[in-house]
């Protein structure tokens, strides 16, 4: 098993409550909350020029990154190897692919079921207009549910523990959002809940979970115009969605379509099943074998 994952010997004093992992996770949000609100608020105070805001969303993605990685650094003491930039590129890439195909497999089915339909396009500026909000959504969640939720919950109760819990958090955070419903926040907590934890336990890095992110956002609303999350989306395609809401995902958009449902769980199992024959499963911290230093006797 992965060091990182060993017991060490059991803190004292403040040292104990600080490594306690509820501690820990709201420390963690704490180190990315607090410069996030220093940029963004006046960035939304006093910023209207809609480019403006696009580099704005841009700066605060490498915001909650540093916050992150001071975070690691300050508290855990330990280099942010989930962020390490050997290997990024390829498996960004990928995620990115990943994303882009997941959402697209969805939108094929749902058209040849009659319910997506291309009625126009907006052109090439609108679909890049959208990336910056793409961008930004994918490094802050990631590193927030991914990042801090599931990894410190995983090295206290395991991987299948953490997972359900930052899964039924992540969608229910997204109840909040326009046209959302209670089988809308379900099924965020089943198909990325599920998809993107299993591809940070098969890297063990944020990469692949950013760029799956970033490109299943991008694909809806910067290229096919579907409603991401409840905000509208205008991209390089004129569409609509007609149909039962079971299919369209009504308001919220097609990520709350029983089609995008099966295609992500599909592909979180896959994501599931690699990672387990990697090894990657944690098990909780009772289960775990104490790691202590080894001491030797005088002469010896």
């Amino acid at each position: 098993m992965n060091s990182q994952f060993e017991l060490s010997p059991t803190p004292t004093g403040w040292r104990r409550v600080l490594t306690f992992p509820l501690v820990q996770i709201l420390v963690a949000f704490l180190f990315v909350a607090i410069p996030f609100a220093v940029v963004s608020t006046p960035i939304n105070l006093f910023v209207t020029d809609k480019a403006l805001k696009r580099v704005g969303a841009l700066l605060l993605a490498a915001v909650a990154l540093g916050g992150y990685t001071a975070y690691v650094r300050v508290m855990e003491k330990r280099s942010v190897t989930e962020l390490s930039t050997r290997g990024a590129a390829l498996e960004l890439g990928t995620g990115l692919g990943l994303g882009a195909l997941l959402f697209s497999v969805t939108i094929g089915i749902l058209a040849g079921l009659g319910v997506f339909r291309v009625t126009g396009q907006n052109g090439w500026q609108s679909m890049l207009a959208f990336l910056p909000a793409c961008i930004f959504a994918g490094f802050l969640e990631e590193i927030l549910i991914r990042g801090i939720l599931f990894r410190i919950l995983e090295q206290w109760l395991g991987s299948w523990i953490a997972l359900a819990i930052s899964a039924i958090i992540f969608g229910a955070l997204h109840l909040f959002n326009p046209g959302a419903t209670l089988f809308a926040g379900a099924a965020i907590a089943i198909e990325a809940g599920i998809l993107l934890a299993a591809a940070y336990m098969l890297t063990r890095r944020l990469w692949l979970c950013i760029g799956t992110h970033i490109a299943w956002n991008f694909t809806q609303g910067g290229i096919y115009s579907v409603a991401v999350s409840g905000g509208g989306g205008k991209g390089l395609l004129q569409s609509k969605l007609v149909g039962p809401e079971y299919l369209t995902g009504g308001a919220f958009g097609a990520e709350a379509s029983v089609v995008a449902l099966v295609v992500c769980l599909a592909a979180g199992i896959v994501l599931l099943v690699m990672a387990i024959r990697k090894g990657h499963v944690v098990a909780p911290s009772w289960a775990r074998k104490v790691v202590r230093p080894l001491t030797h006797a005088a002469g010896q």
